[in-house]
């Protein structure tokens, strides 16, 4: 039972200051609700360290790879643990739905045997947390237009 959060949000922004806004992470507590603290250098294969506010009142140490970095248009990361038992895959996306405008698609998949219960214990935590983190990409975004 693997745990699927996906979003898309239309932005009247361009896909440049949306792009700025999920690859500024210095700058994401400022902002983020969710992920109050991230350093990455975004560059394949290195770490994306993160402080992520699951509950509200306490923000985790959370260590991920950067899998994908496609500049103004994807990037991804995640986590394998051993045997099976977690994986990640979160996928930040953004296209340009027409000039001026733009389309942010958010997705996270978190699999394994582990997993259920995580969605038992958590899982409405994460879809708050996803939630929270996609509306306030937006409103950056037409902050910074």
């Amino acid at each position: 039972m693997a745990v699927v959060i996906n979003h898309q949000i239309d932005i009247d922004t361009t896909t440049e200051t949306v792009w700025q806004v999920i690859t500024d992470t210095k700058k994401y507590g400022e902002w983020n609700p969710f992920v109050v603290a991230c350093h990455s250098t975004l560059a394949v294969g290195s770490p994306i360290n993160m402080k992520v506010r699951v509950m509200p009142f306490f923000a985790q140490p959370q260590k991920e790879t950067i899998l994908e970095h496609l500049p103004g248009e994807a990037l991804s990361y995640g986590i394998k643990m051993p045997l099976g038992m977690l994986s990640s895959h979160r996928r930040h996306w953004v296209t340009e739905t027409e000039p001026g405008k733009a389309c942010y698609v958010s997705t996270f998949k978190l699999e394994g045997w582990l997993s259920p219960l995580v969605k038992l214990f958590v899982g409405g935590q994460l879809q708050r947390g996803f939630n929270e983190m996609s509306a306030a990409i937006g409103q950056r975004a037409l902050q910074l237009k």
